[in-house]
């Protein structure tokens, strides 16, 4: 296991230890039960950082056309078993949803990341959260957390873990399905 500097665990904010610690699996109405942010609610709108460095503001993708959130770390067994179905739902939604991966940053370094970008190459844009703002916005209260929010700014799904049904809730989130 990687150690943690001290200095480090000021910036966790949110995820707190219990997430590092997380292994067993939460089953999908656990998941949305416990989060706060609620189906029906306006997304907050946050700027966080790419890998970069530079400040992305996410009211450049919420409320202008769908989108998908998704909180993550490259340490996550729970993200990788996630992101086949993440690719799945970019290549019948990509054209018309936004798919951004917010990496937590826990344990994690840009230059980690971007080494895992390069070899994965996610279908999703990249962005490091350094001081945990939208883990905040958005309660995130672990890993393999899903928002998805409509053109409206409105979010129309959260869930958690390797077993969504991200296909059924982008066709709600496109007005592909009633």
């Amino acid at each position: 296991m990687r150690r943690i500097p001290w200095a480090g665990w000021a910036r966790i904010g949110p995820l707190s230890l219990a997430v590092i610690l997380a292994a067993a699996p939460v089953a999908q109405s656990e998941a949305q039960g416990s989060a706060r942010v609620e189906a029906g609610t306006p997304a907050p709108i946050v700027s966080v950082r790419n890998l970069d460095g530079i400040p992305v503001d996410l009211g450049t993708f919420i409320g202008r056309r769908p989108v998908l959130l998704l909180f993550w770390a490259t340490w996550c067994e729970q993200c990788e078993a996630l992101i086949p179905a993440v690719s799945d739902a970019a290549s019948l939604y990509g054209e018309r949803v936004d798919f951004v991966g917010i990496n937590v940053t826990v344990g994690e370094t840009p230059e980690g990341v971007r080494r895992y970008v390069e070899e994965r190459d996610p279908p999703f844009r990249v962005l490091y959260d350094t001081e945990g703002e939208s883990q905040r916005a958005f309660e995130v209260l672990a890993t393999a957390f899903i928002v998805i929010i409509d053109a409206e700014g409105t979010i129309v799904y959260t869930g958690y873990g390797p077993a969504q049904p991200l296909e059924q809730a982008l066709a709600r989130a496109t007005g592909d399905s009633q």
